[in-house]
């Protein structure tokens, strides 16, 4: 780490900044600009600044001689340069009006922070920057400039538009003496100053690249326990586990981590463990706690509750075992696994997840699921993620940003994903790319610790040739021929009707095909909704139900006649032809409780089934 450290070269954005020194005489510095920022020193070592200190730095070694910022809370004040001595700073400044007290800060408002900036910028005889801080903060109400305020930003632009380059007394070349001006986004400002300003410069402020967080991790991790105990190549892995866990942090959320690692006494080697909690907020993993024994034999359980699937059964387990184990190449913050259920309806997806969040958790409260029909409005997203700031509903927040934050630990499942606005899908990229989103308060909220699960019945419906779409009935096809349709459809869906192909991409082979429920399954699924029946009957009447053979043959042959609609229709048919009828026959007869009750015979004339029952 060492290399990476005297390798440490500035970000594009400083070397943009630094070379239209010469240039430009305002700059205007957005985004990431609360955030640290690593420096290498003469002396070869990695120093990590605010940005302030950093530009002071910066154009102090770039030839400008004095510099000086200001923001509406403090006023004037010298940003910490090393090697410089700030008393002969303060001496020159106090010569311009400017005088220090003891804690190093000039108060001063706004008006006569325009006054002294322009005369700064404008005759300082040395070369001389001046950073505004906070530079939106000056504006009361940005809908509309107050007088003192218009006339500063237009001293400013005027001052910016006619001021001439100077020559440098050592280089000789020539420099201004620049207004640089710190704000969160381009667009605090008034647009008249910044848009088509032919003498100001915009450079964006990026979160940290790898080069960056390798160095200031390779910095910060020498305090922690181990650093000098443990095998070079362990504390090596480490720290590129580090490296990779915090893609998309900023430096502070890397110093943050270094700092919990300290309280709470982990080893360099823990890096990734204290990534984990920093961005959970939790110190248990609950994954690390799930029984190895009860996912052994975690293919009976699912099968006795999803019937007649177990190629996806098994595919799925796959899935929930390399998440588990944590094996597979899942790098960064990206979710533990990933599953695309497709197949006709009713046939066990849904169930399968709930069965799945049962299995891991040890029930299904940690089960979130969004049926995404309800979002196929192009700004359904904020539903989701939350409204931004202004909007209604902002102090809210998002469905699935706040389950998520709330549950981190958790199978989400996306119902009928095809329904969603393609707006929305584009969030799901950022989940199985990165595993984290942004709500619409502008707090990260990450899914490195989730399972999530699509559906779709995407391929089970044909179009006729007057364009209208019929369920697909053929469900006398092999699985393999299902399983081609399904795919093809699913392919033709993102990539061709909603140009979305990259979602595939990153699901890969994961697509999970479901089978129709054939009959031998569906005569399985009714033995076990008609035996609940009974069950709910000996409970709750104290009565002990039965079938004659013609009976539960008359009833099997109303209940499976027609499987289009898979186990969600066989459970629609038992509430028609056995529970409503059952319900209707027991009011009439009440029997006493310890009876034993027998259904003889099951008719249905005119849509109407009618049952006979034994005492």
């Amino acid at each position: 780490m060492n290399d990476t450290i005297s390798a440490l070269e500035k970000p594009r954005w400083t070397r943009d900044f630094l070379r239209f020194l010469p240039l430009k005489s305002q700059f205007v510095l957005s985004g990431n600009v609360r955030d640290r920022f690593p420096r290498m020193t003469p002396q070869g070592e990695v120093t990590i600044l605010p940005l302030v200190a950093y530009l002071g730095a910066e154009l102090v070694e770039a030839g400008i001689v004095r510099v000086i910022a200001y923001d509406p809370a403090r006023g004037f004040r010298l940003p910490p340069i090393v090697g410089r001595d700030p008393k002969t700073d303060q001496a020159y400044f106090a010569d311009q009006g400017i005088t220090f007290d003891s804690a190093g800060c000039a108060p001063a408002s706004i008006e006569r922070f325009f006054e002294l900036s322009t005369k700064l910028v404008t005759t300082a005889l040395e070369p001389t920057a001046v950073i505004a801080d906070f530079a939106a903060r000056m504006i009361v109400h940005p809908e509309r400039l107050i007088d003192n305020e218009h006339r500063g930003f237009t001293g400013a632009l005027v001052s910016g538009l006619t001021v001439e380059p100077k020559v440098h007394p050592k280089t000789r070349q020539p420099y201004y003496n620049p207004l640089i001006e710190i704000v969160e986004k381009e667009g605090d400002l008034p647009d008249w100053l910044v848009v088509n300003n032919p003498r100001l410069r915009h450079i964006p402020l990026p979160k940290p690249d790898h080069v960056v967080r390798r160095a200031v991790i390779s910095k910060l991790s020498r305090s922690l326990n181990s650093s000098g105990e443990a095998d070079p190549d362990a504390i090596k892995k480490a720290e590129q586990a580090f490296v990779d866990g915090t893609e998309g942090l900023l430096v502070v959320d890397i110093a943050n981590i270094v700092q919990l690692s300290r309280t709470e006494g982990l080893a360099v080697t823990d890096a990734a463990e204290a990534v984990r909690r920093y961005k959970l907020g939790v110190t248990e993993d609950v994954w690390r706690k799930i029984d190895r024994a009860k996912l052994k034999g975690a293919e009976q359980y699912v099968q006795a509750r999803v019937r007649g699937q177990d190629h996806a059964v098994q595919h799925m387990l796959d899935i929930v075992k390399r998440a588990a184990t944590g094996i597979g190449g899942r790098r960064g913050g990206r979710p533990r696994g990933v599953a695309f259920l497709a197949g006709p309806t009713g046939v066990g997806k849904t169930e399968l997840a709930k069965t799945i969040t049962s299995l891991l958790f040890g029930d299904e409260s940690a089960y979130i699921r969004f049926d995404m029909s309800e979002f196929s409005a192009e700004h359904a997203d904020q539903r989701l993620i939350g409204a931004p700031p202004g909007y209604i509903g902002y102090d809210t927040g998002g469905e699935l940003t706040n389950a998520i934050r709330q549950k981190p630990f958790s199978v989400v499942l996306f119902d009928e994903i095809e329904k969603a606005h393609p707006r929305i899908l584009d969030k799901f990229l950022q989940i199985l790319d990165d595993g984290v989103l942004t709500s619409g308060r502008g707090e990260r909220v990450y899914f490195s610790e989730s399972l999530i699960i699509f559906t779709s019945n995407l391929g089970m419906t044909r179009v006729l040739p007057d364009g209208t779409r019929v369920a697909n009935a053929a469900s006398d096809e092999p699985l393999d021929e299902v399983r081609h349709k399904v795919r093809s459809e699913i392919e033709r869906h993102f990539k061709l009707e909603i140009s979305r192909p990259e979602i595939l991409n990153r699901i890969g082979e994961n697509v999970i095909v479901f089978d129709f429920i054939r009959p031998s399954v569906a005569r399985e699924i009714l033995e076990l909704m008609v035996d609940r029946v009974i069950d709910d009957v000996r409970s709750e009447q104290q009565l002990t139900l039965s079938f004659t053979t013609d009976a539960s043959s008359r009833l099997e042959e109303l209940c499976l006649r027609d499987l289009s609609n898979g186990g969600r229709g066989i459970r629609n048919q038992v509430e028609v032809h056995l529970v409503n009828p059952l319900a209707r026959t027991l009011f009439a007869l009440d029997p006493q409780p310890g009876t034993a009750v027998t259904i003889t015979d099951v008719t249905n004339e005119r849509g109407i089934t009618t049952l006979t029952l034994a005492q």
